[in-house]
C-alpha cells in the first residue's frame, strides 16, 4: 500500500487585473502561490489585522497590468499592485500562511469586488472609481 501525501491547501481570495475577487484553494507550496501571481512572490502586511497581500515581486518592473490600490487610514493611495495578488491569513503565532476566515473573505470581497482603473494625467495618478 503507498503512502498518500495529504495535500494542505489554503482558503485565499485571489483578485486579477480589471476582475472580482474570487475564492479559490491553493497549496501552501512555493510553487503554487508563485504560479498563482505569475512569478516570484512578495508578502505584504497591508492590513491592521494579520491578513498577508501575496503578489508578484517583479510586478511593476515586468509592467503587469496595474490592479488595486492600497490606501492609507485617510483613504489616500500609497501604493498600486501591479498583476494578480491574493489575500490570506498570517496568524501572528506562526510563520505560515493561513486560511482567511469567512468574515475576512467576506471583508476584502467587499473592499476590493469593484476593478479599479488608474490614469496619469500630468504625473498625478487619478483612481477610478475613486473609494
Amino acid at each position: 500500500m503507498r503512502d498518500r501525501k495529504e495535500v494542505i491547501v489554503m482558503l485565499v481570495l485571489i483578485i486579477k487585473p480589471g476582475k472580482e475577487p474570487c475564492r479559490m484553494e491553493l497549496g501552501h507550496s512555493l510553487a503554487e502561490m508563485q504560479k498563482a501571481v505569475g512569478g516570484s512572490i512578495q508578502i505584504l502586511y497591508p492590513f491592521d489585522e494579520p491578513v498577508a497581500l501575496v503578489c508578484n515581486e517583479e510586478g511593476k518592473l515586468l509592467n503587469l497590468p496595474v490592479n488595486r490600490a492600497l490606501r492609507d487610514e485617510e483613504g489616500r493611495i500609497y501604493d498600486i499592485v501591479s498583476g494578480t495578488f491574493f489575500l490570506c491569513g498570517a496568524p501572528a503565532d506562526s510563520d505560515a500562511l493561513a486560511s482567511l476566515t469567512e468574515e475576512q473573505i467576506c471583508r476584502y470581497e467587499q473592499r476590493f469586488a469593484r476593478p479599479e482603473l488608474f490614469l496619469n494625467i500630468g504625473g498625478r495618478i487619478i483612481c477610478l472609481p475613486d473609494q
